[in-house]
């Protein structure tokens, strides 16, 4: 017969606590681990909140590009997305890769029904050039995803998808921004990360119409810049859900994907990805 173990009286239970605020991704798998579902999650762990997930696609990709991808059913998506909101809710949700018409219909529906702040990060290519989104979806993101964000995050490509603006100049960045509002979001962030890309800085620009914010950071010599965007759409979802304003949630992600960025590592023989645990580091 073992030794007997005393039960814990009520003096030695832990008190139970307080879920940390609650953030949902819906996005695709990147195998790597440098973008997409695996980025966003974490991102919000640094940040200090529960990330939860809901995947829409399988990518096989490595530093060297996507070799692959298989995008979930709608009936997938929905109940994943159903069976968190329903028990676990959420204060903010933010969307990335969602590959045809049917999913970005899918999940504008499933954002209509949901009563928390959505960041909508319009993915189209990825930072290898790979087509994460097909030309037959553009119109259910532009008249039925981007209706329902609180925040927009489109980058220069997708915004010339989106809208056929080049954007050269800060006053194109203007000029994008209105015409994403055009379709609806409260907010549009123009990603100018692309912007004079031999310049000193990094360039975002934050609009609701009315009010305009530049965010501006160095621009740092590394190429290991895997996940820059999905990180940031995160780090505003992360924001948000903490309560936090649009333009404190922007501020926020802005400084955090700044240090993620000059932190970037070399992994495999191409593009490496930013340091989500750089303040860790």
């Amino acid at each position: 017969m073992g030794p007997l173990r005393r039960r814990p009286g009520r003096r030695g239970r832990r008190p139970v606590r307080t879920a940390p605020p609650l953030c949902l991704t819906v996005a695709g798998s990147d195998s790597g681990g440098g973008a997409g579902i695996q980025a966003d999650l974490k991102t919000m762990l640094a940040l200090g909140v529960h990330g939860m997930s809901v995947v829409t696609a399988v990518t096989a990709q490595n530093s060297l590009g996507v070799r692959g991808a298989w995008e979930l059913p709608a009936e997938a998506v929905t109940a994943q997305y159903r069976a968190v909101v329903d028990d676990i809710g959420v204060r903010a949700v933010k969307t990335g890769m969602l590959s045809s018409a049917v999913l970005v219909e899918t999940v504008a529906a499933l954002l209509a029904d949901t009563p928390a702040p959505a960041v909508v990060d319009p993915v189209g290519v990825s930072k290898h050039g790979d087509a994460l989104l097909a030309a037959s979806a553009l119109d259910a993101v532009r008249g039925e995803l981007l209706p329902r964000a609180t925040v927009a995050t489109p980058n220069l490509d997708e915004v010339a998808q989106l809208t056929g603006l080049l954007v050269e100049t800060e006053d194109d960045m203007r000029r994008a921004a209105d015409a994403i509002l055009g379709y609806g979001p409260r907010w549009a962030l123009i990603k100018g990360g692309h912007l004079g890309a031999h310049g000193d800085e990094a360039v975002d620009l934050l609009s609701d119409g009315t009010e305009e914010r530049w965010l501006r950071a160095p621009r740092f010599d590394n190429r290991h810049t895997h996940g820059t965007g999905c990180t940031l759409a995160s780090a505003v979802a992360a924001g948000l859900a903490k309560g936090l304003t649009v333009p404190e949630a922007v501020t926020e992600a802005k400084a955090y994907v700044t240090g993620a960025i000059a932190a970037g590592f070399a992994l495999g023989a191409g593009i490496g990805p930013v340091d989500h645990a750089w303040r860790w580091r």
